[in-house]
């Protein structure tokens, strides 16, 4: 966390800087957050077993426009945004065979789980923008590198049995576990997206979230054997640039 607290505040300052200095543009973002997890050992996250579906969350955070070009046709705009990322999983049990076998009783038609993992970070993208205007407005490309903290994970099961009949379903969940040692604390990817800002600083955005360094705590793991699960993620922002004096 000292490492983010360190993060934030040159960024703050950088948005001091913002409002001394001509070109340079102090702003807000937030937005929605689609993401889930890849990689051939992804089902290894922790979790029921089940394909891994992608879920809704948000973002929100504070970012700094600063020109690299004195046309302003190329600027960077690093951010500190909270991003609420993770995967769902789900699967069925309908055949009766297999309910039974699984010690359900026979008025017992199917059984679902839904098991839903939230992981909380505070990301630091610094993307380099391409501007099709000057001073960082029209339509915009956008490429850079992200590294993140896990601040929080929290996983969530519900269980469904659905019963012959009029009887009702029997819908059941489980107690929240917030447990995320088994997962890295520190995440490295990249970003890339498009987007379109106005000369007075409204903006909206797409991006692409890629995770580049895997999920797994592989401290003491050789990278032949390392296992791969990464963070993906799209993210729709709009954006507010403060006038600038």
């Amino acid at each position: 966390m000292k490492k983010i607290a360190a993060l934030t505040l040159v960024l703050a300052s950088a948005a001091t800087v913002a409002h001394a200095q001509s070109g340079y543009r102090f702003g807000l973002r937030v937005g929605g957050t689609y993401s889930t997890i890849g990689g051939k050992d992804a089902d290894q996250v922790r979790g029921f077993t089940g394909s891994n579906d992608y879920k809704l969350g948000y973002n929100a955070g504070v970012s700094v426009q600063i020109p690299l070009s004195a046309d302003g046709f190329w600027t960077i705009a690093p951010e500190v945004i909270y991003n609420r990322k993770g995967f769902e999983r789900s699967y069925k049990l309908s055949d009766r065979n297999t309910l039974t076998n699984s010690g359900y009783a026979a008025d017992v038609n199917k059984v679902s789980f839904e098991d839903k993992r939230v992981l909380s970070y505070i990301d630091l993208p610094i993307p380099v923008r391409i501007n099709t205007a000057p001073g960082g407005s029209g339509l915009y490309f956008e490429l850079g590198p992200q590294v993140g903290y896990m601040v929080a994970s929290k996983q969530e099961t519900t269980l469904t049995v659905k019963y012959d009949g009029n009887k009702s379903d029997m819908v059941t969940k489980s107690p929240s576990n917030k447990a995320k040692e088994d997962l890295a604390s520190f995440d490295i990817g990249g970003v890339a997206g498009l987007g379109y800002q106005t000369e007075g600083g409204i903006s909206i955005g797409v991006r692409y979230n890629q995770g580049l360094k895997t999920l797994f705590d592989t401290k003491n793991v050789s990278a032949k054997n390392e296992p791969k699960a990464f963070n993906r993620a799209f993210m729709v922002q709009v954006g507010y640039l403060l006038p600038t004096r």
